[in-house]
């Protein structure tokens, strides 16, 4: 079987899925003993089938799929550490912002604002501020209005476009926003952050054999080391193995904002 791989979630700008894909050709060359002709392919607009998929050899996905179907077809290779603001090790947080000519300050003040997040199954931009939220809610609501975007850059434009008011967004992709777009960071500000969790894993499928993980988990190491300016430009210091009991700490962001009558960004 000829194996696939792409690492699709922080493609923030052109230039920089070139990078992340030049690390991943790296990794599959070195690989190449135990999975020859494993190839890097486009995963499409269906990253819930892309992640399914038998032949997956690496890939990267949110924590929030991993622990709420994924976990049963894949397996675990390595969670990726950042040098970014809001991380420490493999674990991140989501910074929330609001519009930079708004007059919020605190998420307390986002109360009947208009919130923007990317997608239901995202951690960062859902279920963190779900959790974040919950305390302030009351009867259920704290929002006027949400709006799903489809990613973490159009959660930001629609802040720029006066579209929303506030969202939560990946600590590490907002680093590379304000490296890679300037223009699109400048119209958001800070004012708050969520509860941290571990980061977005990198996976296989379950088909993958043991000694490959091994293989793939080596290479990785090896190719932030082999290339420290790349790894710069990535953010990327190295990477943790991180068992999924460890994802746990993300159903429990759902679990207390859920207990605390808050399912939902209403």
């Amino acid at each position: 079987m000829n194996r696939v791989a792409a690492l699709p979630m922080y493609n923030v700008t052109p230039a920089l899925t070139a990078c992340w894909r030049e690390l991943l050709a790296d990794v599959l060359r070195a690989v190449d003993r135990v999975e020859p002709a494993a190839c890097i392919v486009e995963p499409g607009d269906d990253l819930a089938a892309f992640w399914r998929r038998p032949d997956l050899l690496l890939a990267q996905t949110c924590g929030y799929p991993l622990t709420h179907g994924l976990q049963h077809v894949v397996q675990l290779v390595a969670t990726p550490c950042f040098a970014a603001p809001g991380c420490d090790g493999s674990d991140y947080a989501s910074v929330v912002v609001a519009r930079a000519q708004g007059s919020l300050e605190t998420l307390e003040q986002c109360r009947g604002a208009r919130v923007a997040f990317n997608q239901r199954d995202s951690n960062s931009g859902f279920n963190a501020l779900r959790h974040a939220v919950a305390p302030l809610a009351r009867n259920g609501t704290f929002f006027g209005a949400s709006l799903c975007t489809g990613s973490h850059a159009g959660s930001l434009q629609a802040l720029a476009d006066g579209r929303a008011d506030v969202a939560a967004i990946d600590c590490v992709t907002m680093a590379f926003v304000r490296d890679e777009r300037p223009e699109l960071a400048q119209h958001v500000r800070e004012i708050g952050w969520t509860r941290a969790s571990p980061g977005l894993p990198l996976i296989a499928s379950r088909d993958v054999a043991p000694r490959s993980v091994v293989a793939l988990r080596a290479a990785l190491h090896e190719a932030v080391a082999a290339q420290p300016e790349r790894a710069r430009r990535l953010k990327l210091t190295g990477f943790e193995v991180i068992s999924l009991d460890g994802y746990a700490r993300i159903t429990q962001l759902e679990d207390q904002a859920i207990a605390l009558g808050y399912p939902d960004l209403t």
